[in-house]
């Protein structure tokens, strides 16, 4: 039975794939790059199952645990999947609140039907839902951001080293990049390109926020308050003209950002200052034991407090954006990792020179705005919480497609990207 069940949902998965990919192959400039794109999303899947890390092998067992609960008894496991406590066949596991982790070990266990537990099966799904979803938002810029290069775009979140890695397999990952991507190319549709807001994209704009949500309590929190205020900036210009000054753009995404972290720690305690500023400094210590003899990234006596916590965020910046530097360390991990900071410096100069001579490209101005200040924030909050380098360049995967993107589409680069047209 368990056989029949895992090939009938893979012969619909194939089937709903390949429909899915001709009718993008058709519309799309990128035809050529589809294939070619999600083959190395599936290949880099492939090989981070080939040698599991010790977080996907845990998720691998408890799914499995509880996939075996789900074809025993289907009662028990809904009770296992609403609740944050599993029991059985020897073996206990309980959560105390909010748990990723329980949350990906409960997901495995439906994908497990399929999968039969097969960890290269299940990191094809995750790898393939990332790659969906990157796709997404890379369509969504070709169809409704016309003048922005698409090249940036397809190399930001479909070609990117890290990037492309670290959303493939069994991953915290592989989730958060390519719901956080649908989500956006969702909101990019609304506002720039004129796509009415139907039931079913509010439906699946909801769950994607709550699978953003779930993965990442605080990532979640910067994307839907920076895609938030671009709702807002949309409804107020249509009723004030001179809301489209970017002054006054800028002024309403603050407010709005500013005000909505005050609501959100008046509903969510773990946001308030003192509870927040306490939760990174524990999380920054943790790992900074655990990291003495690998690189690292250390503040002099930081304190959990915001002011010794921003006093230390431009270091914290820099760091999740610039390290491991060339030579700190002599594993292959490092050194690809400390070479794509070198390309990132670069691009970054160039951009400085781009917006010194005010050429900094077509992006629209409160989209750049929110794009920046998320980087900025994630960065900050990555570099103040994860001292340990190898840990960093996983974590900071989930920025650096937005980052890259906005470092590609100024005029400057832009002429060196490839041009991609419809034939």
């Amino acid at each position: 039975m368990k056989i029949v069940v895992a090939v009938g949902l893979n012969i619909v998965m194939v089937v709903a794939l390949a429909y899915w990919l001709r009718r993008q192959a058709r519309a799309s400039a990128l035809r050529r790059v589809m294939l070619p794109a999600l083959g190395l999303r599936l290949l880099a899947g492939v090989a981070a199952c080939l040698a599991l890390t010790s977080d996907a092998d845990y998720f691998q067992f408890w799914g499995k645990l509880l996939n075996a609960q789900l074809w025993d008894n289907p009662g028990a496991w809904l009770h296992t999947l609403l609740g944050e406590e599993f029991h059985g066949y020897g073996e206990k596991l309980i959560f105390h609140g909010f748990s990723n982790t329980f949350f990906i070990i409960k997901l495995l266990s439906v994908l497990n039907l399929g999968s039969l537990g097969n960890p290269f099966v299940n990191g094809a799904y995750l790898s393939l839902f990332s790659f969906v979803g990157s796709w997404q938002l890379v369509r969504a810029v070709e169809k409704y951001l016309p003048q922005v290069p698409l090249a940036a775009a397809a190399i930001a979140w479909l070609a990117w080293p890290s990037v492309v890695y670290w959303s493939a397999g069994i991953t915290k990952e592989s989730l958060l990049i390519g719901s956080g991507a649908w989500l956006t190319a969702l909101v990019v549709g609304w506002l720039y390109g004129g796509q009415p807001v139907r039931l079913a994209g509010m439906v699946g704009a909801l769950l994607l926020a709550w699978l953003h949500f779930k993965m990442r309590f605080f990532f979640a929190g910067l994307l839907l308050g920076g895609l938030s205020s671009l709702i807002i900036v949309h409804l107020v210009q249509q009723f004030f003209g001179r809301a489209r000054h970017w002054q006054v753009q800028l002024a309403v995404i603050v407010v709005v950002l500013v005000g909505g972290m005050r609501v959100a720690a008046e509903i969510f305690p773990v946001l308030r200052v003192n509870k927040f500023t306490n939760q990174l400094s524990n999380n920054y210590y943790q790992l900074l034991r655990a990291s003495q003899t690998r690189p690292h990234i250390e503040y002099t006596d930081l304190k959990p407090t915001l002011e010794s916590m921003l006093s230390y965020a431009p270091k914290a910046i820099i760091s999740t954006i610039t390290r491991p530097w060339l030579g700190e360390d002599k594993q292959l991990l490092y050194i690809v990792a400390s070479l794509e900071n070198l390309a990132l410096l670069l691009l970054i100069g160039v951009t400085l020179v781009a917006l010194a001579r005010r050429r900094p490209g077509y992006l629209p101005f409160a989209l750049v705005v929110v794009l920046v200040l998320y980087c900025l924030a994630l960065a900050a909050l990555l570099g103040l919480s994860t001292p340990n380098l190898g840990t960093l360049n996983r974590y900071r995967a989930v920025l650096l497609p937005y980052l890259v993107f906005l470092l590609l589409q100024n005029e400057y680069v832009a002429r060196w990207l490839p041009r991609f047209r419809a034939e």
